[in-house]
């Protein structure tokens, strides 16, 4: 159905002012040490021509991944695309770091990995990611190991290993500014926890963990509870998933059952969002995967909001007024979707920065910068994919005081107002048309900037156009001008289209 939409900027409300390094990103502990992740889709499962073998149990999980050496994080294009975002946050973390052993001493040579631990990051590798930090302004979260490595259940969490993670970026320059202490922990069975660890174990290692951050280290931040749980969405029998391979785990906890009114309080609310699980899982967890015939659709664009709006009387309940932080997000749970590559994920992706700040402050982690098929950049030549500019130009026109614009979240008319990102007077807006057959009108009330996206070959294009050109990063990273369109009257936001209109 075609949407007629007037902007009236004098008329827009202000609702709140959100963190300008809103847009974060995750750059995963296996990257940084070297292991394990998804394996890649192939150009024809991207292009939606050849089909994902189905997986025929969850014991077969390891059989969808493949091992990837450590990103080079040195790497000048990958530093110059990353700079390109202004200051974001930057989270090490995944389950992988939940079983990590810190061998800054050296006491282990390469390759071998101490009982109770799964991988082992060495002191080059780390000092090498805070150097990546410290060139793209950014800051640093992460997590701590607990595994059987550091303790058992019955004995209580020990800072042993984490004090050196801690003492080592501070010594470096470049300090760990906040810390979830365990990445996932509902996911009691999937998390590398000690064995016959319970949520009652973790509420009592959260507790010392808090306490032993602030009194050594007062000024980070204390986030958590970092959990995947679609649980808070109150589901009705027609709803998809939204929270990610949690679903799938038959031992797994509710994100009430980590929380307590902890004697030394968190400063930040963390939960994971996904829009549900990838085609990799659809054969054991059907009622999670959304098809990509649905990629477009309200309800499936909702989910986001829907998470956020869940969390949040769980953030109130137990940290009334902070932040709440997405500390993962993406299209999949399970290394993406084929089409979290290419232009069709765009419209979640910035539907989802939209929504959110409509809800709350806080940031949103897209999972990952430069690994799997939900990756901002391809893993290993980091060339920029279709979110990585969208989120680029979010970062470049969208400020961070956000208004409310009368979003009718209806198909062809989301809807997002906030203030222009260079401080001049005036407003910034955003339109999805998620339409896929009608165009939707926006009746200017004066001169504009118009920034179009689309996709260069259809919505599972791997290449999206800014105004008609193709997006294209040069050899070293260099990122082409973002020039917007002078536009006055009207302007058509063409089916499956984003458009940014700045006045």
């Amino acid at each position: 159905m075609a949407q007629f939409i007037r902007l009236n900027p004098e008329q827009a409300k202000q609702l709140r002012t959100v963190d300008a390094r809103l847009m974060s990103y995750n750059v995963e502990m296996t990257e940084v040490t070297g292991g394990t992740f998804w394996m890649a889709y192939t150009p024809g499962q991207v292009a939606g021509t050849e089909q994902v073998p189905p997986l025929t149990s969850m014991a077969d999980l390891g059989k969808l991944q493949e091992w990837y050496d450590p990103i080079d994080t040195k790497n000048e294009k990958l530093i110059n695309l990353a700079k390109a975002f202004g200051p974001v946050w930057v989270r090490v973390s995944g389950t992988w770091a939940n079983k990590t052993y810190y061998n800054f001493d050296g006491k282990y040579a390469p390759g071998v990995v101490p009982e109770g631990f799964q991988n082992v990051l060495q002191k080059e590798q780390w000092l090498n990611l805070l150097d990546f930090v410290k060139a793209v302004g950014g800051k640093l979260l992460i997590s701590f190991a607990n595994c059987p490595g550091i303790h058992d259940a019955e004995t209580p969490w020990s800072p042993w290993q984490a004090k050196q993670i801690m003492d080592l970026s501070a010594e470096y320059g470049v300090p760990v500014n906040a810390v979830e202490f365990t990445n996932e922990p509902n996911l009691m069975s999937t998390s590398g926890f000690p064995k016959g660890y319970t949520a009652a174990h973790f509420r009592r290692d959260q507790e010392i963990a808090n306490a032993w951050v602030k009194e050594n280290y007062p000024d980070v931040l204390l986030v958590g509870p970092s959990s995947t749980d679609s649980t808070i969405l109150a589901m009705g029998p027609e709803d998809k998933g939204g929270a990610g391979i949690g679903d799938a785990m038959p031992d797994s906890v509710t994100t009430e059952d980590l929380m307590l009114e902890y004697k030394v309080p968190m400063d930040v609310f963390s939960y994971h969002y996904y829009n549900g699980i990838s085609e990799r899982l659809e054969s054991v967890m059907p009622t999670g995967h959304w098809q990509a015939s649905q990629a477009h659709t309200d309800a499936y664009l909702a989910m986001a909001g829907r998470c956020a709006r869940g969390y949040a009387p769980i953030r109130d309940k137990y940290i009334p007024g902070a932040q709440m932080w997405v500390t993962e997000s993406g299209d999949a749970g399970g290394g993406g979707n084929t089409w979290g590559s290419t232009y069709l994920d765009v419209l979640r992706t910035l539907n989802e920065l939209g929504d959110f700040s409509s809800v709350t402050d806080g940031i949103i982690f897209h999972n990952t910068l430069a690994s799997s098929d939900y990756g901002f950049l391809q893993h290993g030549s980091f060339d920029p994919r279709p979110n990585y500019w969208a989120v680029l130009l979010w970062n470049t026109l969208m400020g961070t005081t956000v208004y409310d614009c009368g979003n009718p979240g209806v198909e062809g008319a989301h809807v997002y107002c906030h203030s222009r990102r260079d401080g001049k007077d005036g407003k910034a807006y955003l339109i999805v048309n998620n339409s896929l057959t009608d165009c939707t009108t926006v009746e200017l009330p004066g001169e504009a900037m118009v920034y179009a996206l689309a996709g260069r070959d259809g919505m599972r294009s791997s290449v999206m156009t800014l105004n008609g050109q193709d997006l294209v990063a040069g050899e070293k990273g260099e990122v082409p001008s973002l020039t917007g369109v002078a536009a006055s009257g009207k302007v058509e936001v063409a089916p499956g289209s984003c458009t940014f209109i700045v006045l």
